[in-house]
């Protein structure tokens, strides 16, 4: 059993400097199941995931994440998963003694930016970066489940 411990926050300003860092294009869709769980379907660098994770909006989550072959992820993605599918560009930004994941949004999510950065446990101090403004942690619209179900593009 995995355990995810994540601090979300808006992005504020790109002083981050996007341009100078990799990203990763991101395809991912939901299976439409039950409340307790959201079950992901992710293409990322031309590898296919499954990821399970507990229903819950906060700090702290229940996450499996398994590798499948990539034509089963992108036969998913387009056949069974809800539309829109989010996309992102995913860029890795080491802030402090973290690494933090900073999400440009595209699609029908265009114009959201999001960091995240996982901890060791809830109470793990950490240092937050001028571009991270407010805390969305616990806050279910900042959540990929409801960007698919209200796309940022339609607040």
């Amino acid at each position: 059993m995995g355990t995810e411990i994540e601090r979300k926050f808006l992005v504020c300003d790109d002083s981050w400097e996007p341009q100078a860092h990799r990203g990763t294009i991101y395809r991912q869709g939901y299976l439409p199941c039950q409340q307790s769980a959201s079950v992901r379907v992710r293409v990322a660098a031309e590898k296919g995931y499954l990821n399970i994770k507990s229903a819950a909006f906060s700090v702290r989550r229940k996450e499996f994440e398994y590798e499948i072959p990539v034509h089963d992820a992108e036969d998913l993605l387009d056949t069974l998963c809800q539309k829109p599918l989010i996309e992102k560009i995913r860029y890795l930004v080491d802030f402090g003694k973290h690494t933090w994941e900073v999400d440009v949004f595209e699609g029908e999510n265009d114009g959201l930016v999001l960091a995240e950065v996982e901890l060791k446990s809830p109470d793990e101090p950490f240092e937050l970066p001028g571009w991270a403004g407010e805390e969305v942690s616990d806050d279910p619209r900042y959540y990929n489940p409801y960007l698919i179900e209200r796309p940022y593009k339609t607040w």
